[in-house]
C-alpha cells in the first residue's frame, strides 16, 4: 500500500456557467417577442366621441371597407368630461390609413327618416368604421363622427358646402335635385356659431358635377309652401321624399352659363326659395324713399319695378331713418343700376344720372300688386308733369322723391265721404225710418184686412153669379133690349111718332106766327085790345044762341 497522498487536479474555473445560457436565451427570445409584438401591433390612435355606446375594450373592432384593421384597446372619459377617449390599436400594415382627414364613426343600428342602416350589427355587435383620406399628413388624434357620412370619401364626386340662415327641414341624407332629378345628397349639417348660420356639406355625383358652376344658385325646396305676396297666392308641393327628409335644388341662370365649373370645398348660399335664388339682378345702389301715406301691405323683398320690369327689391322699412317732425315712412330699396339705366334710358357710360332722372320726372310710388292679398310693391316711373324736385340726402342714402298713388287718393276721397256720412243725423233718420216702418206695418195690416174683405166680397159675388135668378138676368135683358129696339124704331123717320111730331111742330109754327101777328098789332095799336082792328068797323052784337 503506497503512503503517497493523492494530489488533486486543479483546473481553472470558468467565469460564466453554461447554466446561465438558458435564461439568457429566454430573455433574448422574450425581447424579440416584445419587439416583434410592438412592431406588429402598429400605432395607437385616439378618437374622441360624445359617448361610448356599443364600444367595448378588446372586443370592438376597427374596420375599413369591412376589413379588420385594428381593435379598441382602451376607453376612458376625456379630461374635461365632455366625451370619451377611445384608443385604437391599428395594425402596422394599415398605419398609412391614419391621415388628418380620415374619419371614424361607430356603426350601430340606426333608423332615420332618410335611411335604415347598421342592421347587421344586431348579430355581430357594433364596430368602428375608418374612412381613410386620400392624402394629407399623418396624425394620431381624431374627432369621431356621431353620424355616419352618407358618401365615403373615396367615392369620386364634387363636395360643396351650403350656408343658410336656418336649417328648415333639410337634414342629413336629403336629396339634391337638378331639374327635378336627384344628383346628390346632404352629407352633414353643422351650426356655424361665428357666422350665425347653418352649414350643409353636400355631395354631387361625379357624372353630374359639371352641372354645378361657380355662379349656380341653390335653394331649399323642403315642405309644402303656401305664400301670399305680390303675385297672389302660391302653392307648391315637392316630392314625397322631400316632404319627409327635406331637399334642395340648384340651377344656373342662363346669363351665367359661361362661368367656370365649381370646385371642391366651394361654398354657396342656400336661398329660401327658387324665386329668391334665380333673381338675376345685381344690387349695387341703395336709395331711400319717404312716403307720406300708409305702407301697409309693403314687405321686405317686395319687388321694385320700372314699368313692369323688375330692377330690385325692398330691403327694409327702417324707422331708424325717421327724423323729428317728419311723419313720412322711410323705405330702403336696392337696385341694379345697370338694369335701371338700360330700362329707363337714363344715364351714359354705364352710369345712371340720378339727378338728371329726378329732374326729368323720376318718381316712386306705391302700387297694388294683388287686390286679394293687399300686397304692395314699389313702382318707379317718369312723370313729366310732377312738381319739380331734386335728389336729397339723408345719412348714407340718396333720397328719391315720391308721389301718392291713385289708391291713396281714392282712400282720401273715401275717408272724406265717410266723414260726411258721420256728420249726418243718422240716429234721427233711423228713428224716422223706424216710425215709417211702423206706419208701413199698420198699413200692411189694414191692407190685409181690406184683402180679407175683398175676398169675402168676391165670394159673395161668386155666390150671386151662381144663383138661378142671376142666370135669368141675361134673358130678361135681351127682352128689354128688344122692346127698346122697337121703341127706337117707332121714333125713326118712318115711325108714327115721327109724323105726330111733325104735325105738332107745324101747329106750333102756326101758333107762333099768330102770336107774332098779335104781338105786332098790340105793339102798333095797344087799344086794339079794347076796340079791335080798324077794318072791322063797329062791332055788331050777336044774339045768343
Amino acid at each position: 500500500m503506497s503512503d503517497e497522498t493523492p494530489k488533486p487536479k486543479v483546473r481553472p474555473r470558468r467565469r460564466i456557467s453554461s447554466v446561465w445560457l438558458v435564461p439568457l436565451v429566454a430573455l433574448g427570445l422574450a425581447s424579440w417577442l416584445v419587439w416583434q409584438d410592438r412592431t406588429a401591433r402598429g400605432p395607437l390612435a385616439t378618437v374622441f366621441f360624445e359617448t361610448a355606446e356599443g364600444i367595448s375594450t378588446g372586443k370592438t373592432e376597427v374596420r375599413c371597407r369591412s376589413v379588420k384593421v385594428g381593435i379598441v384597446e382602451n376607453v376612458r372619459l376625456s379630461d374635461d368630461l365632455d366625451g370619451v377617449r377611445v384608443e385604437l390599436r391599428i395594425d402596422s400594415d394599415y398605419e398609412d390609413l391614419l391621415k388628418r382627414d380620415s374619419r371614424f364613426w361607430v356603426v350601430r343600428p340606426r333608423v332615420s327618416t332618410s335611411a335604415v342602416s347598421g342592421l347587421g350589427t344586431l348579430i355581430t355587435g357594433a364596430y368602428i368604421e375608418l374612412d381613410p383620406a386620400e392624402s394629407g399628413p399623418r396624425t394620431d388624434y381624431f374627432a369621431g363622427l356621431e353620424e355616419p357620412p352618407v358618401t365615403p370619401a373615396n367615392v369620386p364626386g364634387l363636395r360643396l358646402s351650403l350656408v343658410a340662415e336656418d336649417a328648415g327641414s333639410l337634414s342629413v341624407g336629403a336629396p339634391i335635385y337638378h331639374r327635378g332629378y336627384e344628383v346628390g345628397r346632404v352629407e352633414r349639417t353643422t351650426l356655424d356659431a361665428e357666422a350665425d348660420g347653418v352649414r350643409f356639406d353636400i355631395f354631387i355625383e361625379k357624372e353630374y358635377a359639371s352641372l354645378v358652376r361657380s355662379s349656380s344658385r341653390f335653394w331649399n325646396n323642403s315642405g309644402i309652401e303656401v305664400s301670399a305676396g305680390t303675385e297672389g297666392f302660391k302653392f307648391r308641393t315637392p316630392t314625397v321624399q322631400s316632404l319627409v327628409t327635406g331637399g334642395a335644388s340648384f340651377s344656373t341662370p342662363s346669363k351665367f352659363l359661361d362661368a367656370p365649373p365649381a370646385e371642391n370645398d366651394m361654398s354657396f348660399a342656400l336661398h329660401r326659395d327658387e324665386e329668391a335664388a334665380l333673381s338675376t339682378f345685381e344690387a349695387d345702389l341703395r336709395l331711400l324713399l319717404l312716403f307720406a301715406q300708409s305702407v301697409r301691405g309693403l314687405r321686405a323683398d317686395a319687388p321694385v319695378e320700372f314699368r313692369g320690369i323688375p330692377l330690385g327689391r325692398v330691403v327694409d322699412i327702417s324707422l331708424d331713418e325717421v327724423q323729428p317732425g317728419d311723419r313720412r315712412i322711410p323705405v330702403i330699396i336696392e337696385l341694379d343700376s345697370n338694369a335701371f339705366r338700360r330700362a329707363s334710358a337714363l344715364g351714359r357710360n354705364d352710369e345712371i344720372d340720378l339727378a338728371g332722372a329726378v329732374e326729368a320726372g323720376l318718381r316712386a310710388r306705391l302700387a297694388t300688386a294683388s287686390l286679394i292679398t293687399g300686397a304692395l310693391y314699389i313702382d318707379l316711373d317718369i312723370f313729366p308733369d310732377a312738381p319739380p324736385a331734386t335728389v336729397g340726402q339723408r345719412g348714407e342714402y340718396q333720397v328719391i322723391p315720391t308721389i301718392s298713388s291713385g289708391l291713396a287718393q281714392l282712400e282720401v276721397r273715401v275717408n272724406a265721404i265717410l266723414a260726411k256720412i258721420e256728420k249726418l243725423p243718422l240716429e234721427e233718420s233711423l228713428a224716422s225710418f223706424q216710425e215709417a216702418a211702423d206706419e208701413t206695418a199698420l198699413t200692411l195690416a189694414e191692407s190685409r184686412n181690406t184683402m180679407t174683405e175683398l175676398e169675402n166680397t168676391l165670394a159673395e159675388v161668386r155666390g150671386f153669379i151662381a144663383d138661378d135668378s142671376t142666370r135669368e138676368i141675361p134673358e130678361n135683358l135681351n127682352k128689354t133690349l128688344a122692346e127698346l129696339q122697337t121703341s127706337i124704331e117707332s121714333l125713326g123717320p118712318g115711325g108714327p111718332v115721327q109724323g105726330d111730331l111733325r104735325r105738332t111742330l107745324d101747329e106750333l109754327r102756326s101758333a107762333l106766327r099768330a102770336f107774332e101777328t098779335l104781338s105786332n098789332t098790340i105793339d102798333e095799336k095797344p087799344n086794339s085790345l079794347l076796340f079791335g082792328r080798324e077794318s072791322s068797323g063797329d062791332p055788331i052784337p050777336k044774339a045768343r044762341r
